[in-house]
């Protein structure tokens, strides 16, 4: 394996410090074009790949994310491990605008996405026990201690559809499950990094506290942009810092998710389904 990483966030993420060797690319998908170019570089010799999610300028809504474009391009460019980051409003009073959670479990709440590769002809069941890869989490965190950041480790991530936020009955019945942060678009991510064995972890940058909160006003995008802006330089802080501590070798679980999870035959699987899955499939079907 050849570490390869992935950043998907909003735009100006690929402007890391030091970054070097920046190129971008276009690229078409048998799942059509991704949000935006990919831009490409190295950072402490390690290779990188960034897409803003919602493409540059931010405008294209969650739900509209081209979510399995996006991830087929991170896996036919290489990428190994996927960091995201992104904004959250919080469901717990120790979740706190301005703190950074790392989650390692997630609920999906979403209705009107396509979020997998497998259909049409194919079928898998990858195991999502742990939708979160849980050795990239554990340095993510690490590295935002030693930078001495308002790091939370653990939580629950709730992905609701959007692209409007919660009603108040809806904030507090999450709260009601124990969740602790609620965002737009990370578990949809999850699902196919994890059927592309692409180990996946979130930074997710709390930024206000939903609208469950009595004492605080109810989320509004204005605030949410706000905080976001400021917690972005930390993101990038902890990137940097994290780069060089992910190791360069396979993730048991993770990197070999679909060892067994295809049970279509093989032979019934349609050429068309083989040749546009082959950088996810490839491997284990020909």
């Amino acid at each position: 394996m050849t570490l390869k990483v992935g950043i998907i966030g909003g735009s100006g993420l690929y402007d890391l410090p030091g970054i070097e060797n920046k190129d971008e690319v276009t690229m078409d998908t048998p799942f059509g074009a991704p949000t935006d170019s990919l831009h490409t570089g190295t950072l402490k010799g390690v290779d990188m790949v960034f897409l803003p999610r919602h493409g540059r300028g931010h405008r294209i809504m969650p739900t509209a994310v081209p979510y399995r474009a996006n991830i087929w391009a991170m896996k036919k460019l290489g990428v190994t491990h996927i960091i995201s980051v992104s904004a959250v409003g919080s469901l717990a009073e120790d979740y706190k605008p301005g703190d950074i959670a790392i989650v390692d479990q997630m609920i999906d709440r979403t209705r009107h996405r396509k979020d997998t590769f497998f259909e049409g002809g194919i079928v898998a069941h990858a195991s999502l026990a742990d939708p979160i890869c849980l050795p990239l989490a554990k340095l993510l965190y690490e590295a935002g201690v030693k930078l001495g950041l308002s790091m939370i480790n653990g939580g629950i991530y709730v992905n609701m559809e959007g692209p409007q936020f919660s009603t108040r009955a809806e904030s507090n019945l999450y709260r009601s499950w124990g969740a602790h942060v609620i965002g737009m678009t990370n578990y949809t991510e999850a699902r196919l990094a994890r059927e592309a064995e692409i180990c996946y972890a979130t930074a997710a940058l709390v930024t206000d506290y939903d609208c469950w909160h009595e004492t605080e006003e109810a989320v509004d995008a204005t605030a949410v942009l706000k905080v976001m802006a400021q917690n972005i330089e930390n993101a990038k802080k902890i990137i940097v810092e994290v780069i060089n501590k992910i190791p360069d070798e396979p993730v048991p679980g993770y990197s070999d998710a679909m060892a067994v999870a295809i049970v279509t035959q093989p032979d019934v699987i349609p050429d068309k389904i083989k040749k546009d899955l082959e950088p996810i499939i490839g491997k284990y079907i020909k």
